[in-house]
């Protein structure tokens, strides 16, 4: 899943960000379609009931976590990217507390100030003046962003139960992911950059559609599914260490002392979280 930092930083040279997320999620329908249709036929009503339900997984899991990162790509580091996102779990312990009155413990709750702490670091890059002045780069927050709606993505997913197998459901949340890109894809061709089909394009496309596309998002679900939405939440921490290495050897950034000291205070975070829910 962590290779999405890479279509987020690279991919977004070639092809416009909402675009690429339109056209990816388009790519995993189409290419999981042959596979699922019967199982959606048959279960049309099923399909129905569901259809609300559906269209906000897909809005959240594929809309907004399809084209926020991709739009962070444009003005912050891939560094940035991985520690902000990492923050998804808490977002997670959040949410099920409020919306499925899952008791929030006083170690949580401390893990929780860390955690937000550390990103609050990262997006001011260790300068008050910038919290102060309100003054942020707009990548860190479109990550942010991007880390909330995985979070919803993720609670409501596990605890909304439905009739489709993991791969039938997984093809129809992509639909509606496309589907609420579109009035945006089209805004963003006609006033802002128009989508050149060319090699570069189909290359970004069909990988951000496979790697962090179809194989993380079904892994992810499996694990969910057995493990549940807090504890696999947790394999967001991947995100900090893969976000460093892309950054440093792909795109040849340099980590700074705010990348320390802000990744540690959400490990830390996690940590206290990651104890109270093993006990």
């Amino acid at each position: 899943m962590a290779s999405n930092l890479v279509v987020a930083r690279g991919g977004v040279e070639h092809v416009p960000p909402i675009s690429l997320a339109f056209w990816r999620w388009f790519l995993v329908f189409l290419i999981l379609l042959p596979f699922t249709c019967q199982e959606i036929f048959k279960n049309i009503k099923s399909l129905k009931k569901e259809l609300k339900k559906l269209f906000f997984l897909g809005a959240m899991g594929c809309g907004v976590c399809g084209a926020f990162p991709f739009m962070a790509g444009l003005t912050t580091t891939v560094a940035n990217m991985g520690i902000i996102y990492t923050s998804s779990p808490i977002f997670i312990i959040l949410i099920s507390s409020f919306f499925f009155k899952e008791k929030l413990q006083k170690t949580q709750f401390f893990g929780l100030i860390l955690c937000f702490l550390g990103v609050i670091l990262i997006i001011t890059k260790g300068d008050i003046n910038l919290l102060i002045n309100l003054e942020f780069t707009k990548g860190d927050l479109w990550m942010l962003g991007a880390a909330i709606g995985w979070a919803l993505y993720s609670v409501f997913l596990l605890n909304w139960k439905s009739r489709f197998s993991l791969f039938t459901r997984f093809t129809i949340i992509a639909f509606f992911g496309a589907v609420s890109l579109i009035p945006f894809s089209i805004v963003e061709n006609i006033f802002i950059q128009p989508v050149l089909f060319n090699e570069k394009f189909y290359f970004w496309t069909i990988f951000a559609a496979i790697s962090p596309g179809i194989v993380a998002f079904s892994l992810y679900a499996q694990t969910q599914k057995y493990l549940g939405a807090s504890v696999t939440g947790f394999t967001l921490y991947l995100y900090t260490v893969y976000g460093a290495f892309y950054g440093i050897f792909i795109f040849h950034e340099q980590l700074q002392n705010y990348h320390y000291y802000g990744a540690l205070l959400v490990f830390a975070g996690m940590f206290f979280v990651k104890k109270r829910i093993k006990n």
